[in-house]
């Protein structure tokens, strides 16, 4: 962990208090010019909730250099604990963040996940839209955990940043069992975030996502999703009773 930022315990997790931009110019873009490895977490009340009630889950998350607050629930959890962070840090935004990043200082980068099809649309949408970016690679996300093929073909690449979109916990769990076999190389879980960017899933208007009401926008959109808000309020209801 990098003694120059600030963080929270919120549930046991290890949140950077920091604003967005201060992560970036203090730690992870010195890092990058390094060739440091590093290891994000960008962490939601349901990942809060999952590493509560699996053990060796938590301790994968404990394990990152930086567990970002990406959603309105760990936001006000924090103000409700006295300790707040600076602002929500979403792991899409982060990740265009790094996009432009490395496109401006030569940083090539791997994208592991999603449907085959939504991320050859995401790759072919990416050329559009960083047309200097250098793409180590890209591969779907229907593989197993312990598949050494596609982590050999990334040590033959060697790129900067590996993006892990498996869902959690698989992505989290994917980058804890590889992780050692790098040199070098930013890991990042990053959900959905390939549809976003292959075009097949919508964001929220930027009026929902100021109100940090983004999920709400989710949920009317995708109403299978209710399952998971339950455990947001699940998570809020622990925060407010046992304050931790």
């Amino acid at each position: 962990m990098n003694p120059k930022l600030a963080r929270t315990n919120i549930m046991g997790i290890p949140f950077v208090k920091n604003n967005r931009e201060e992560l970036l110019q203090q730690s992870i873009y010195p890092r990058l010019r390094e060739g440091e490895k590093q290891f994000i977490v960008t962490a939601n009340p349901e990942i809060v909730m999952r590493a509560n009630e699996d053990p060796s889950y938590k301790e994968r998350i404990q394990q990152a250099d930086y567990v970002l607050p990406d959603g309105a629930g760990i936001v006000i959890a924090s103000k409700w604990l006295r300790d707040p962070v600076e602002e929500r840090i979403t792991g899409f935004d982060l990740m265009c963040k790094l996009l432009d990043y490395a496109q401006e200082n030569g940083l090539s980068c791997y994208f592991l996940g999603a449907k085959e099809e939504v991320n050859t649309k995401m790759i072919g949408r990416l050329i559009q839209m960083y047309p200097k970016l250098k793409i180590a690679g890209y591969h779907h996300g229907y593989i197993t955990l312990d598949d050494e093929t596609i982590v050999n073909e990334m040590k033959e690449t060697k790129p900067d940043l590996v993006f892990v979109a498996l869902g959690f916990p698989r992505q989290e769990e994917w980058i804890h069992m590889h992780y050692h076999k790098f040199e070098k190389g930013l890991f990042m879980g990053v959900g959905g975030s390939f549809d976003v960017l292959a075009g097949v899933v919508d964001r929220a208007p930027k009026f929902w996502i100021r109100l940090n009401m983004e999920w709400f926008y989710r949920l009317v959109k995708q109403p299978f999703r209710w399952k998971r808000v339950l455990k947001v309020f699940e998570f809020m209801l622990r925060i407010i009773v046992k304050k931790y």
